[in-house]
Formats: C-alpha cells, structure tokens, sequence
C-alpha cells in the first residue's frame, strides 16, 4: 500500500475510506472548474470589458456632472462680469452704446428685409431651419459658447 498524502490518517473502515475518496473528489472537481475558468481567456477578456465600460459610464457620468457645474459657475461669472463692466461705463458711453444699438437693428430690419426679397428660396428655407435649430437647443448653443468663451480666457490667461 501507499503512503496516505499529507499526513492524513489512513481510514478504519470501508465507510470512512468511501467517504475520503468523495470529499478528495469534490475537491477535485472544484479545483479543475476553478483551472477552467482561469484558462477561460475568452470569458475573462469579457468580464474586464464589462467592468471598464462600466467604469467609463460611471466616469462619464461624473464628467458631466462637473460640467453642468462649471457651466453654471462660468455662467454667473460671466452675468457678474458684464453687470460689473456695465455699472462702470459713464452716461454718455451708455447713450451712445444704445444709440448703436438702435442703428444696428434697424440695419439689421433693413438686411432682413433685403434678404426676403433677393435670396432664393432653397437658401431662406435652410437659414429657417437653421434658426429653428439654434431656437430648440438654445441651452446647447449657450453653453458651448460658454465654453469656448471660457477657453478662450484660459488660453489669454496662460499665455500672459
């Protein structure tokens, strides 16, 4: 006969040894399914996959988070920066702002007048659409030119 393997008593009856030789089976069999899944290359490249698209769901879903923030802040910034410009200019720089201002939408009134009359239709139809787009996705549209704003400060910022 053998040597028992580690040290373990040899068993006493025919009972006892049915016993061993089931529990060294199981053991056996849970020891190969765990070899198995390990050789699973293909399944493994599988669970990392899924668990890197999770992470990057979740980070992006932070990203976002962070950028409505800093959206918001930018966007009050910006509302105190132009209140503070706008409280520091003198009367007369005031009332010839505005004066611009009505000359520039009655040129404007005039060049939308002028567009109805020589633009063909094709392109009119497109320039509505395009309005029509910038009107339903205005929050887009502002905060992108936020952003670039924003940028754009940044950049000025480093490079002085």
């Amino acid at each position: 006969m053998t040597q028992p393997p580690h040290d373990e008593p040899t068993a006493s009856s025919q009972e006892e040894l049915r016993e061993q030789v089931e529990h060294t089976r199981q053991e056996l069999g849970e020891t190969v399914e765990a070899l198995a899944a390990k050789a699973d290359v293909k399944a493994r490249a599988q669970e990392k996959t899924a668990e890197v698209k999770e992470q990057a769901v979740a980070k992006a879903g932070e990203l976002k988070q962070q950028a409505a923030v800093k959206a918001g802040e930018v966007k009050a910034r910006a509302a105190e920066a132009a209140a503070r410009v706008q409280d520091k200019l003198p009367e007369p720089v005031k009332d010839k702002a505005s004066s611009a201002a009505e000359q520039a939408r009655a040129k404007a009134a005039e060049a939308g007048r002028l567009w109805q009359e020589k633009a063909p239709e094709p392109v009119r139809a497109k320039a509505a659409q395009g309005a029509r787009m910038a009107r339903e996705n205005r929050t887009w549209l502002v905060a992108a030119v936020g952003a670039v704003v924003v940028a754009g400060l940044v950049c000025r910022r480093r490079k002085g």
